[in-house]
């Protein structure tokens, strides 16, 4: 592991792999913004995403789609693919799961902005794509979360 790594206390990169079988954010992880001085767009999408349904513990499939707007802290890949992971044997509702993943992102980064998209296959013949996002109250970032959030589809 670089030493980069080390100073940032990361415990998930470069060592084996533990997985977690119920949801677990305390598993997140961050690191140091080497940029933060300019705005730019960091996208993840975990598109083997899997949850249960809290009413049937059937399994939900979905693409998570996860987009922001780094500030200060940025989470760091492994530690939310293992987060994801969590989820696997969590029972929640679609649009839940995508305001819990969005809620922790903010509270583990601050980001400036950040939304969350949920892409679930078909079950029982509808699909369901929760959308979820979040702008920094006060500045640019809040509207542009109004207009992003005006214009979604």
């Amino acid at each position: 592991m670089s030493n980069d790594r080390k100073k940032e206390g990361l415990q998930s990169l470069g060592h084996k792999t533990d997985y977690y079988f119920d949801y677990t954010p305390d598993v997140l992880e961050t690191f140091s913004n080497k940029h933060a001085e300019r705005d730019y767009w960091v996208r993840f999408n975990c598109p083997e995403f899997t949850t249960i349904c809290p009413i049937t513990g059937q399994p939900d499939f979905a693409e998570i789609r996860i987009s922001y707007i780094p500030d200060q802290r940025m989470v760091e890949s492994k530690s939310l693919k293992l987060y994801l992971f969590s989820f696997r044997n969590h029972g929640g509702f679609h649009e839940d799961t995508v305001n819990v993943i969005l809620k922790d992102l903010i509270r583990l980064m601050d980001p400036k902005y950040i939304e969350v998209t949920g892409i679930f296959t078909p079950r029982g013949g509808i699909s369901i794509y929760p959308y979820a996002n979040y702008g920094r109250p006060g500045t640019k970032y809040e509207a542009l979360a109004d207009q992003r959030f005006a214009t979604h589809e």
